[in-house]
């Protein structure tokens, strides 16, 4: 778990099931996620891929919630695509339609983003982007806002992305002054490994 800013963000439950379908039915989720959830079937495929994602340890999904209300979600962030060989990582993460405009999606992301760097500081871990899709502009307030400069552009991919997408990078403060080069092509331009998350 981790505490931070006020909120809360804890390992997925079973339990979170109603609560993943009630953020998934928003019509701005479907607007900017390219990933999907529908139906009670769907949510519980979703969250299983957070449990095996925890497991396989290359997907750290966290719940986001309030403190003192931990059974409210307001959110999703998650680092994965974690790569210890080239010391880099990718961020996503989504909010609840009551949590936006209150800061949730930056605190929770400058929350992970110093978990994941202090966590996995002895294996190198010194690079993180995130991406969304070219007007998703609240997303990209988020990410600069929680240090994630703006690295480059990618060239969209229609019919799934049909804008051209942004590519924020953060580096580790012990290894701001290395620059790794740019050596993946990202598949999608967005927060949650689609066209972007909103904010």
């Amino acid at each position: 778990m981790i505490v931070a800013g006020g909120l809360r963000l804890r390992r997925w439950r079973e339990e979170d099931l109603p609560s993943v379908l009630r953020a998934y039915e928003d019509p701005a989720m479907r607007r900017w996620l390219a990933i999907q959830v529908s139906g009670p079937d769907g949510a519980a495929d979703w969250l299983e891929e957070q449990r095996t994602g925890w497991a396989a340890g290359t997907r750290f999904a966290f719940a986001v919630t309030e403190s003192g209300r931990e059974d409210e979600l307001l959110g999703n962030v998650v680092m994965k695509q974690l790569d210890l060989v080239n010391g880099q990582a990718e961020m996503g993460y989504w909010t609840t339609a009551p949590a936006r405009g209150r800061g949730v999606a930056s605190r929770a992301l400058a929350a992970l983003t110093d978990w994941a760097f202090t966590t996995f500081a002895e294996q190198s871990l010194d690079r993180m982007e995130l991406l969304h899709q070219l007007d998703n502009v609240a997303s990209c307030r988020v990410a600069e806002k929680c240090g994630y400069r703006l690295a480059r552009v990618i060239p969209a991919l229609p019919p799934d992305y049909p804008l051209d997408g942004h590519v924020h990078v953060r580096e580790a403060p012990v290894a701001a002054a290395v620059s790794r080069p740019a050596g993946r092509r990202a598949e999608a331009a967005g927060t949650d490994g689609g066209r972007a998350s909103l904010r």
